[in-house]
């Protein structure tokens, strides 16, 4: 019984879990924020294109 409290008082792999998730969602994060800006300059350097043509 007292391995089974001791086990559940451990924390000591949640920080490397923590960092995990925000390395995760700093990914995610990062994802979103390129292909949004990627496909704004694929519209400017179509537009710019058609306005050299």
């Amino acid at each position: 019984m007292k391995t089974i409290a001791r086990f559940l008082k451990d924390e000591s792999g949640s920080t490397a879990i923590e960092y995990g998730m925000l390395v995760a969602l700093i990914s995610i994060a990062a994802l979103t924020m390129f292909t949004a800006v990627g496909t704004k300059l694929s519209v400017s350097f179509t537009k710019a294109g058609y306005l050299t043509s």
